[in-house]
């Protein structure tokens, strides 16, 4: 098991995973795989369900499929061959038998049962040819019955793991990080007490015992849906601490420079003319907010949002259109790039009337082809230029982005 905190030196959330007993440069890539790099990471892992090792149950009171702690004497145990070598364990706890099966085992797993020791065991109860049976459960084995008759006053979480990373040794490693919450200093609280108790909400260091050591008369469908407030507490911080970096990079942006983008309207009226048809007035009121920032020294920060067929390409040419006017290019980006065909065609029949050039940028492009398109962009020429993430290569250079 891990060792206890060390009182010597303060124990940080940020402390990573190799400072832990048995976690060497192995097992710390298995962790990673789980994101799980420092004990702060540990104690976000929240367990798939929950085990009840609190009481010891009769085999004759064993139901089939439902996972149970036993406490059973062993009668015989030997090794059987056929198609796969089965180490079989027959036991009993005075009224009734139960069966224990082992596939992978070895030399010093049998010698472990001795008739007349005492072996505790979970596993998942199975009703067998000749009676219950478990397989392959988690045991440990005594010489005296009184040795065998260890409970916990807590329910057992099992964690989502990977290959190599056993359960025991990640309650372990959970458990010393729980351990560790009794400093303050540990996982600091970040939420103001009377925010948590607006909402019913417990403190952090509390929702963190609640999830990965319950009692046994926790509400467990609660604990695995989310709705429980251990839970939700843990949700809550997360949204929270998401909205506040939101905001403060939107903040942030909002106080950069960007180019004023408002020409003088004649190929944006041109455009229009071209279109065959009149806009929508959800599609007018959208491009008056749209070129209204675009005409501000600062940012746009704004989101399209439309179903298939609602005019959204034609918002954005029209925004394109303004940028050209104002000398400055458009990046025009598809998911696929028979959709960026799609588009390039659609801009170009729009556009180019217009005296607004448009290029294709797609990873089919041979070099020949994609040559010229490049040395158009990377000269400033104020256009719109259509891709897939074909774009964000680094070959491809856009001086005049607006």
């Amino acid at each position: 098991m891990p060792s206890s905190p060390s009182t010597d030196c303060a124990v940080k959330a940020t402390d990573p995973v190799t400072g832990l007993k048995g976690v060497g440069p192995g097992v710390a890539d298995k962790l990673a795989r789980l994101n799980l790099r420092t004990l702060g990471d540990l104690l976000l892992h929240r367990p798939l369900r929950y085990e009840d090792r609190t009481r010891i149950v009769p085999v004759a009171a064993l139901v089939h499929g439902v996972h149970a702690l036993v406490r059973v004497r062993v009668d015989h145990a030997e090794v059987r061959g056929g198609r796969r070598r089965t180490l079989v364990v027959t036991a009993s706890d005075g009224e009734a038998r139960l069966v224990l099966r082992f596939f992978h085992f070895g030399n010093n797993q049998v010698a472990q049962f001795e008739p007349g020791c005492w072996v505790q065991a979970f596993a998942e109860a199975r009703a067998g040819r000749y009676g219950m049976e478990m397989v392959h459960p988690e045991y440990r084995v005594a010489e005296q019955r009184s040795e065998a008759e260890r409970t916990t006053s807590r329910l057992t979480p099992v964690y989502p793991v990977t290959q190599g990373l056993t359960q025991p040794r990640m309650r372990g490693w959970v458990e010393h990080a729980l351990n560790a919450l009794d400093d303050p200093g540990f996982l600091p609280e970040l939420l103001p007490a009377e925010v948590l108790a607006d909402r019913g909400l417990p403190a952090l260091a509390a929702a963190l015992r609640a999830i990965h050591a319950p009692t046994p008369d926790t509400d467990l469908a609660a604990l695995t849906d989310g709705s429980h407030p251990a839970v939700r507490r843990l949700a809550f911080e997360e949204l929270l601490a998401q909205q506040v970096g939101l905001r403060e990079r939107r903040s942030r942006i909002r106080a950069e420079r960007a180019p004023q983008l408002a020409g003088d309207g004649a190929r944006l009226k041109g455009l229009h003319g071209a279109l065959g048809f009149e806009l929508t007035g959800a599609q007018r009121r959208v491009l008056a907010v749209i070129l209204e920032d675009m005409s501000r020294a600062r940012p746009m920060l704004r989101l399209v949002q439309g179903d298939v067929g609602s005019g959204k390409t034609v918002v954005a040419a029209a925004a394109a259109v303004t940028a050209a006017e104002s000398g400055y290019q458009s990046a025009f980006m598809a998911p696929t790039e028979l959709l960026a065909e799609q588009h390039y065609r659609t801009l170009k029949a729009w556009l180019e009337p217009l005296d607004v050039p448009v290029w294709l940028l797609s990873g089919r492009m041979s070099k020949r082809e994609r040559t010229p398109v490049l040395e158009a962009l990377a000269s400033g020429a104020a256009g719109v230029a259509v891709g897939t993430h074909a774009l964000f290569q680094q070959a491809v250079v856009m001086p005049r982005l607006g």
